[in-house]
């Protein structure tokens, strides 16, 4: 059996006010042809298949078009999607009735049976061919309850245990149910959360999913007897613990210029006779994004670079200068005419400053994090090193309570 990993998707996503519906589009279409080629079985998606939990008309097209083709495909005979913490459990859960009579597998929430989690995959006599554990999001609310003044080492501990004995009954279960089925069975897991010691990169949009540093879990969680791992939630491609069979497939195309010069992958796994096989596949660049930085006079020097070449990057600059030009903006913009070149943020850095009452004329709130954000509060403040861990902390569950808040009624709209 040859499975496809991929996750992290996050259709919709827009960079400093750009759409990126035509990377999506051509991603999907290579993605499809991926598929095609390498004669895939299964295809996995480790959540956040949107970027938002409620998702535009043109990426809910894009989406149900690529189910609609893959499950017409004479290749792929399988399809399983997890929710990611981007993703609203219940739009992702409301058509699953019907697309499992395509073999779309969707699991949006945690079920009050660990069987509902349990997917079994068969061919078309009905033989079975693997069994997946399909773990989506777990919030705070599914598996930790909350106790009188706890303290956030209790709370730490409690989502902890939670995520841990939620990801042992599954996976119990599933193998009860390869038991069920008799013979040797590829046992897939999936789920999307952070994982201790994961890679991430600057602006790579990768939210807390937990207070503090709760989502960032071991290794242990995961039961022994896994054949493979499916994970998403980092857009780095990475293994988990320097365990090849555990692995993050990363995001599909670079969410942010941090992700820039990285090489994204989904990943083939192959099970031969009882012998696995990991191939990472390099996915295609779709529309170059380029960091600039420097004085006016390095800046200048590349862009026109890169006008030379006929390059079709996405910019953002820094200057790092001394001096002040007038209007950099203006001068940039002019530096890019004629080109097929776009300037998507300018920061200057001279004139830079942490306190929100003194962003620079380039910087807006909405490239901001709610982190980021209350951070710089707390410098203009000028409150103690000593409090900010338990204020920060703090934060974070109050946001995740507003995240959880809204998921829940856009659910009952």
């Amino acid at each position: 059996m040859k499975i496809l990993h991929t996750s992290d998707w996050h259709l919709g996503r827009t960079l400093y006010g750009r759409s990126r519906y035509d990377e999506f589009s051509a991603f999907l279409d290579w993605l499809y042809r991926l598929i095609e080629t390498e004669k895939i079985d299964a295809l996995l998606v480790a959540g956040d298949v949107f970027d938002s939990s409620v998702p535009g008309s043109r990426s809910q097209e894009l989406y149900y078009g690529f189910l609609n083709r893959v499950a017409r495909s004479p290749a792929c005979r399988h399809v399983v999607i997890i929710a990611g913490n981007h993703d609203s459990p219940s739009f992702l859960d409301a058509p699953k009735a019907l697309l499992r009579a395509l073999d779309v597998h969707v699991v949006g929430s945690p079920g009050d049976d660990p069987m509902d989690e349990v997917v079994v995959l068969r061919d078309k006599r009905g033989k079975a061919e693997a069994i997946v554990s399909a773990v989506p999001h777990l919030r705070d609310r599914n598996i930790r309850s909350v106790g009188p003044g706890e303290t956030m080492e209790e709370k730490n501990r409690k989502l902890i245990e939670g995520i841990e004995r939620h990801y042992r009954e599954v996976c119990t279960a599933a193998e009860q149910r390869r038991l069920q089925e008799g013979g040797f069975l590829p046992l897939i897991a999936m789920g999307h959360l952070f994982t201790a010691d994961g890679a991430t990169v600057e602006g790579d949009g990768v939210r807390e999913i937990y207070i503090g540093s709760l989502a960032h879990v071991s290794a242990s969680v995961f039961p022994e007897g896994i054949d493979y791992l499916a994970l998403g939630h980092l857009h780095v491609p990475q293994t988990v613990a320097g365990q090849e069979h555990l692995r993050y497939s990363g995001s599909p195309i670079p969410m942010g210029f941090g992700e820039a010069g990285q090489q994204k992958q989904v990943v083939i796994v192959e099970f031969t006779e009882g012998r696995r096989t990991i191939r990472p596949v390099p996915v295609p660049c779709f529309q170059p994004l380029e960091r600039i930085g420097g004085t006016l006079e390095d800046i200048l020097s590349r862009i026109y670079g890169l006008k030379a070449s006929r390059s079709t990057a996405w910019l953002e600059i820094e200057y790092t200068g001394e001096e002040l030009p007038g209007d950099l903006r203006s001068l940039l913009e002019e530096a890019v005419k004629g080109s097929l070149l776009e300037i998507r943020r300018i920061r200057n850095s001279r004139a830079a400053s942490l306190a929100i009452g003194q962003m620079s004329e380039d910087e807006s709130l909405q490239e901001l994090g709610e982190l980021d954000v209350f951070q710089r509060r707390l410098d203009a403040a000028k409150v103690p090193e000593a409090q900010r861990s338990s204020l920060l902390q703090a934060y974070q569950e109050i946001l995740n309570s507003i995240h959880e808040g809204d998921e829940a009624a856009d659910s009952t709209r």
